[in-house]
């Protein structure tokens, strides 16, 4: 059995001001604060003698190349994302960015807010661009139907508000 994979598809680069400065704040705690931390950590642990049955080595080996893996990408994403400041001029309508409520065909209903796909927090109710839902989403206005394409089959929204402030 192989390793390869296909590669994945290429994530919008967007990113909305508060995101870019989460990932920027999460990129300098890794590498001023948590980094040294680990190396210490690690060097301690390496002192200790036989390398190959110490536990807290491998652990801080791994967790090193967790925080490094991190920051070679946060350095690598950051300056491709295009951070979009201003929201859309039409505020009627589900843009980057909008905070809109929709109501399903059961009556359930979700208040989610697009964002970049670097941002996405299903708890918050913060969902990516990228995804199928906010793409059906895109557009539409107040009292519009649409269809989305999810994992579990297609279903029937309604939008039945938007609002570009949290």
């Amino acid at each position: 059995m192989s390793r390869w994979r296909p590669p994945q598809a290429a994530s919008t680069a967007i990113i909305t001001a508060d995101g870019q400065a989460r990932l920027k704040a999460e990129l300098d705690e890794l590498w001023r604060l948590r980094r040294p931390e680990v190396v210490k950590a690690l060097a301690a642990a390496a002192a200790e003698g036989d390398r190959s049955e110490n536990a807290e080595y491998t652990y801080r080996k791994k967790q090193l190349g967790e925080i490094d893996r991190r920051v070679r990408y946060l350095s690598k994403r950051l300056p491709a994302l295009k951070v979009a400041d201003a929201p859309s001029t039409d505020r009627g309508a589900v843009f980057f960015g909008a905070w809109f409520a929709i109501e399903d065909e059961d009556g359930g209903t979700q208040r989610l807010r697009i964002v970049g796909p670097d941002e996405t927090d299903a708890p918050k109710g913060w969902i990516s661009i990228d995804s199928p839902l906010a793409r059906a989403a895109l557009k539409k206005r107040v009292s519009d139907e649409f269809e989305a394409p999810l994992p579990s089959g297609s279903k029937r929204f309604v939008v039945t508000e938007i609002s570009y402030t949290g």
